[in-house]
């Protein structure tokens, strides 16, 4: 591995230097590319899934500086293989059950490459028209599958735009939100707009919350309680707004979600938007996680009540098989979002977009340049059809449906929170015969009974982590500590979950001996 050093400039000539892109040579290179990742594919599960490593574990064995001189990508690819892989969380593994999946596919794979090799910048019609186009099309069949109200189409007015992540997609359709507003009231009064939430909500609505300008005092996480599934209740949001308009405050935006982060709860819709309607608040759905699941019929009926929203957005990364970044977000009027949002500077004015029958997805996003993210999705529909896209969903909901039953045939365990989608969060349960032991395992520490049997799921969970067999996470909600257990990646079967399950079993098995007799 090369490093910056006192020798002589190379001295490139016609014989020597191989233009970066050689066609032969790129065709040499990317059969080696291709070969290194399908071999990491079918090698994948034998690596830890968490990665093992230390922090700063790569500065000990990179150079310090960059080589002065070519190396080979048989050299490159051979560090990458020794450095890079062991740091690597691998969330394509069988085994991964983690946070949410991050699912991938042959298609969607090859859709990413095609659109950097065509290396598009479109961030206007006439920049590449055929992937502006396709973006409109292939946004258009997502929402049919969907089922979305034709308001959110471009065959209906609406529209579909590709952002990168569901922070992009409600940074962007909040600042509509308070330039609609603003434009009404002036902008002198920005501090009386309030933001709703519920305490499950994503961080992403907070961050963007200030971002966009509103007092950190003006965001209102609603608590959400065990009665209503944390999901956030109709009456509670009516009882916090009407406090708030009743001081001369104003509601601006309300963000209900499908598939909460920490357990896949569900905000109801219709109810919500009824109250969000009588006071003229937009209402952005977020279904980062579990929009993709409602393309199947029988989970269609989470996201009743969508058209009484202004946008709604889902992750096509996470489970519908496009690589990362892929954030689906519909809204029913573009022109709120290209009035806050466009620019329109000499150098990029075209008869196209002067035409206005054309759109021009720089106005719908934060950034100028945009990839083309479009071809993977059109890739994954294509190649797989509706029908084998509903069937691997389908196929991961059995899978947790499994693990469920493994977990509550075991009664050392339990089920902490209803499992929606493919989301199971359990735990050991604190029966008295475990919390007797608890006791004098924590007897130097001052926890109480709740805080005991949590400490003791917390180092199940990192003791089965660090084992590398498998990779799962936690969620903490009403005091509670729980595993979760998210299936969802490409590569999982059942025997995968199966022996997940043996794992978790064996180290509470390994936990319970070590307790002092």
């Amino acid at each position: 591995m090369g490093s910056l050093t006192s020798d002589p400039e190379l001295k490139y000539n016609s014989g020597s230097f191989t233009n970066p892109l050689d066609s032969e040579e790129f065709r040499r290179q990317g059969h080696m590319i291709i070969d290194f990742i399908a071999d990491y594919y079918k090698n994948v599960e034998k690596y830890p899934v968490r990665s093992q490593v230390e922090p700063g574990y790569l500065q000990r064995v990179l150079p310090e500086s960059a080589p002065n001189n070519p190396e080979s990508m048989e050299t490159i690819l051979q560090d990458v293989q020794q450095h890079i892989v062991p740091g690597i969380t691998h969330w394509q593994s069988p085994n991964y059950f983690a946070y949410f999946p991050s699912s991938g596919s042959i298609a969607g794979f090859l859709g990413e490459m095609l659109s950097s090799g065509f290396n598009i910048v479109g961030f206007n019609w006439i920049s590449s028209p055929a992937a502006t186009e396709l973006e409109n099309i292939v946004m258009d069949w997502l929402g049919q599958m969907l089922k979305l109200p034709k308001s959110f189409l471009f065959s209906g007015n609406g529209g579909g735009v590709i952002q990168g992540t569901t922070c992009e997609a409600i940074l962007c359709t909040l600042t509509a939100a308070r330039d609609r507003v603003l434009n009404k009231i002036g902008r002198e009064n920005i501090s009386k707009l309030i933001v709703y939430g519920s305490d499950q909500t994503h961080c992403a609505l907070q961050k963007a919350a200030q971002i966009v300008g509103i007092d950190v005092k003006n965001f209102r996480a609603i608590k959400t309680t065990k009665s209503s599934s944390y999901g956030l209740s109709p009456d509670s949001l009516m009882a916090q707004i009407n406090s708030d308009v009743e001081v001369g405050l104003i509601p601006l935006f309300l963000c209900a979600t499908i598939g909460t982060t920490a357990i896949t709860a569900v905000d109801p819709l219709k109810p919500l938007c009824d109250v969000a309607k009588q006071f003229g608040i937009w209402v952005h759905v977020d279904a980062a996680y579990a929009g993709s699941a409602c393309i199947c019929p029988e989970f269609r009926h989470f996201i009743d009540g969508v058209e009484g929203a202004d946008s709604f957005s889902l992750n096509a990364h996470k489970w519908f098989f496009a690589t990362l970044d892929c954030c689906c977000l519909w809204v029913k009027d573009p022109r709120a979002l290209v009035s806050s949002l466009s620019t329109n500077p000499e150098y990029l004015k075209n008869k196209a977009t002067e035409s206005m029958h054309v759109v021009d997805y720089k106005d719908w996003q934060i950034t100028l340049s945009r990839r083309s993210r479009s071809l993977k999705l059109w890739f994954v529909i294509r190649n797989y059809g509706v029908a084998n896209l509903r069937h691997f969903l389908r196929s991961h909901v059995n899978m947790a449906k499994l693990f469920e039953r493994l977990v509550s045939g075991d009664k050392r365990f339990e089920i902490v929170f209803p499992c929606h989608f493919a989301v199971v969060c359990f735990r050991v349960s604190p029966s008295p015969v475990l919390m007797d032991k608890l006791k004098t395992k924590y007897v130097n520490c001052l926890l109480s009974e709740g805080e005991q049997i949590n400490e003791f799921n917390r180092e199940l969970l990192e003791s089965i982590n660090a084992s590398g067999k498998a990779y799962m996470t936690h969620a903490v909600l009403g005091g509670i500590y729980a595993i979760r257990f998210a299936t969802g990646a490409t590569l999982t079967e059942k025997q995968h979950v199966v022996v997940a399950w043996t794992v978790v079993q064996q180290h509470l098995e390994a936990f319970q001996s070590a307790f002092k007799p």
